[in-house]
C-alpha cells in the first residue's frame, strides 16, 4: 500500500525493494507529524512543534562511518579519514537491512541537495521513522509537486534505526553504522535514532563529488549585505564554534548555516532548512533562531520540557548538551529565497579556543588561511559527538574532517584558488575562552564578537592599526571601537602573563606537530606559515 501527496512514479519497487508494508511518499508536514504521533515517536509541542528524543545516541557517531572500498574509489579516498568497508559486507548489510524492513512502514522523501540547478542532486530518503522524513524535509531542499513527477534519485539513504549491524558479518565497527557506497550509489544508515547522520550522510556525499567539478563543499554558514549578493561572507567552523548564531545577523541576508558550495558562478547553500543548538538560546542574541521554536514543524530535539505546560527548558542539559532544533530556512524572516549568494568578499573561519590564547580576531594572509583550514583548530563541544561531555581541543581539518572522504589538501587547494581568483578577505576569529582556559577564563562575549565581525564585514576593521601576534605571525588589531582594548590582547586578559605564554608556547607546539602531516604536499609559502 502506498499513500502520499505525489505518488512518484519511479516507486520503491523499480529500485529493488519490495516486501515492505506501508509506503508514504513525499507527505507533507502535517501528515508527517499526524504519522509520528499516531507511531509514538514523540510529541506535539507548544506552536504545532514536534517534540522527539532520540535515546541512547544524541550525537553523531564518526567512528561508525565508513566508506565502501571499490576500485573506482580506492585512489581518491582519505583513507586514515574513513574506516573502509568490504563490498562484500556492504551487499550483506543492504540484504539484511531490507530484510528487518520487511513489512514495517516507511516513509520516502524525494528532495534536492544543493540550491543552485547546475549542481543540485536528486536525493531519495527512505526513513522507518515519520519524523526523520519531517527532519529531511526541513534539512534538504523541497521540489515543487510538479517536479516530482518522474523524480529519479541520484542518490538513495536509507536509514533504519532498529536495526543492529553484525560488525563480523557487515565488515563494521558495531552495531551502529553509516555506510557510503559510491558505485552503488547508496548509503546505508542504521543502529541510531540522532537525525543528524542524514543531513551529515549528503553533506559528506557532496564533499566527495563536487571538488571533481572544481566546486568547493564547506562547513560553513553564509550570508550576504541586504540586496548585494555580491557583498558575501561564509563562517567556517565545527558544531557549536557560532555558525549559525554568527550568520543569523539581522542586518545581513542568511544564506545558510551549515553547509555551501563556491561555484565559479559563486556561493551555493546544499540545504534548505537550519539545525540550531538550543543550550542556553537567549531570546535577546537570538531572536529569529529561538522564535522557530514555538513555529509549526519545528523539530525539536532531546530537550527537556514541561509536562504540563509543554515549555521547554533551554538551561537543562541532562538528556545533552547537544539539544537542537530544526527548521525550514524560511522561518528565518531575513533568509535568501534563493538561497545563492555572490563570491565571497570575505572569509571567517571560527575557532572555540579552549586554550583561552587566540585573540577575538585576526587577519590572515592566503597562506596563512590555508594554514588555519588545513589545521582546522577549535574544541569540540559537549554532546556533538558520543562522549564529548566538556570542550576538548581538536584539530579537524578543513573544518569538518568526519565528513571529508578526500585528502585534506584537495580542500585547502580549491579555496586557496579561489581566494586568489576572487580576493577574499580571510579572518580567524576566536569564539572561545579569553582570560584563561576552559575551566578557569571566560567564553568570549558575544557582543564584542558581533563588533568585531561588523567591523570586519562593513571594510572598517581594516582601517585599523594592526600588530602582528608573536605566537602565530598573524595580524591582529590593537583597537577598535565598541571592543574593550585589553580583549584584542589574550596575554593581557591573564591574571598571570607567565601562564598565558607557557600555554601559548605549548598551542603553537600542537599546531605544529599536527601539521607536519601535510607538509609533503603544500606549497613552500605555506610551509612557511606553518614553520613561522
Amino acid at each position: 500500500m502506498t499513500s502520499g501527496r505525489v505518488n512518484p512514479q519511479f516507486r520503491l519497487e523499480d529500485q529493488g525493494i519490495t516486501g515492505l508494508g506501508n509506503v508514504h511518499y513525499n507527505m507533507i508536514e502535517p501528515a508527517l507529524i499526524e504519522a509520528a504521533l499516531r507511531n509514538g515517536e514523540g510529541d506535539l509541542g507548544n506552536g504545532g512543534t514536534f517534540l522527539v528524543t532520540t535515546g541512547k545516541f544524541t550525537g553523531r557517531s564518526p567512528k561508525d562511518k565508513h566508506v565502501v572500498k571499490t576500485e573506482s574509489v580506492t585512489d581518491t579516498i582519505w583513507w586514515e579519514n574513513n574506516a573502509a568497508m568490504s563490498p562484500e559486507g556492504f551487499d550483506a548489510l543492504h540484504d539484511d537491512m531490507l530484510a528487518h524492513m520487511q513489512g514495517r512502514d516507511c516513509y520516502v522523501q524525494d528532495l534536492g541537495a544543493g540550491a543552485d540547478p547546475a549542481h543540485s542532486i536528486k536525493v531519495r530518503m527512505i526513513t522507518e521513522l515519520a519524523w526523520h522524513g519531517l527532519f529531511i524535509r526541513h534539512m534538504l531542499r523541497r521540489p515543487d509537486a510538479e517536479d516530482l513527477d518522474g523524480f529519479v534519485a541520484d542518490y538513495t539513504v536509507i536509514n533504519c534505526p532498529s536495526f543492529q549491524a553484525d560488525p563480523a558479518r557487515h565488515d563494521c565497527r558495531s552495531g551502529t553504522v553509516i555506510a557510503m557506497n559510491f558505485d552503488r550509489r547508496l548509503i546505508l544508515i542504521g543502529g541510531t535514532e540522532y537525525a543528524g547522520e542524514n543531513k551529515k550522510a549528503v553533506f559528506t556525499l557532496l564533499n566527495y563529488l563536487l571538488p571533481e567539478k572544481g566546486i568547493m563543499p564547506m562547513h560553513c554558514s553564509a550570508n550576504h549585505a541586504k540586496n548585494n549578493p555580491v557583498d558575501t561572507a561564509i563562517f567556517f567552523g565545527l558544531s557549536g564554534t557560532g555558525k549559525t548564531t554568527l550568520s543569523a545577523d539581522p542586518e545581513r541576508t542568511l544564506i545558510g548555516d551549515d553547509e555551501h558550495g563556491w561555484s565559479d558562478r559563486g556561493t551555493f547553500n546544499f540545504e534548505g532548512g537550519c539545525y540550531a543548538k538550543t543550550i542556553n538560546l537567549d531570546p535577546d542574541a537570538e531572536p529569529e533562531i529561538y522564535a522557530t521554536t514555538r513555529k509549526f514543524g519545528t523539530v525539536i530535539e532531546n530537550m527537556i520540557f514541561d509536562p504540563d505546560t509543554l515549555e521547554l527548558d533551554f538551561k537543562d542539559a541532562s538528556l545533552t548538551a547537544n539539544m537542537r532544533c530544526a527548521y525550514p530556512l524560511d522561518y528565518i524572516s531575513n533568509a535568501s529565497k534563493s538561497a545563492i549568494g555572490g563570491h565571497p568578499k570575505n572569509i571567517i573561519m571560527l575557532t572555540c579556543d579552549a586554550f583561552g590564547v587566540l585573540p577575538p580576531i585576526a587577519r590572515l594572509t592566503p597562506a596563512q588561511a590555508m594554514y588555519h583550514f588545513l589545521s582546522g583548530f577549535t574544541s569540540k563541544v559537549a554532546g556533538t559527538e558520543r562522549g564529548i561531555t566538556e570542550p576538548e581541543p581538536t584539530f579537524s581539518t578543513c573544518f569538518g574532517a568526519p565528513f571529508m572522504p578526500r585528502r585534506p589538501e584537495v580542500y585547502g587547494n580549491l579555496l586557496r584558488e579561489k581566494i586568489a581568483k576572487h580576493g577574499s578577505t580571510c579572518w580567524l576569529v576566536n569564539t572561545g575562552w579569553t582570560g584563561g582556559a576552559y575551566g578557569t577564563g571566560s567564553r568570549m562575549p558575544i557582543k564584542a564578537t558581533r563588533a568585531l565581525l561588523t567591523a570586519a564585514l562593513d571594510g572598517s576593521l581594516n582601517k585599523v592599526a594592526f600588530r602582528k601576534d608573536d605566537n602565530f605571525g598573524f595580524e591582529v588589531p590593537i583597537e577598535v571601537p565598541g571592543v574593550p582594548p585589553v580583549l584584542l590582547n589574550p596575554r593581557r586578559t591573564w591574571d598571570n602573563p607567565e601562564s598565558y605564554d607557557r600555554q601559548a608556547a605549548r598551542l603553537v607546539a600542537m599546531f605544529a606537530d599536527n601539521f607536519e602531516q601535510y607538509l609533503p604536499y603544500i606549497d613552500k609559502d605555506v610551509k612557511a606559515a606553518a614553520l613561522g
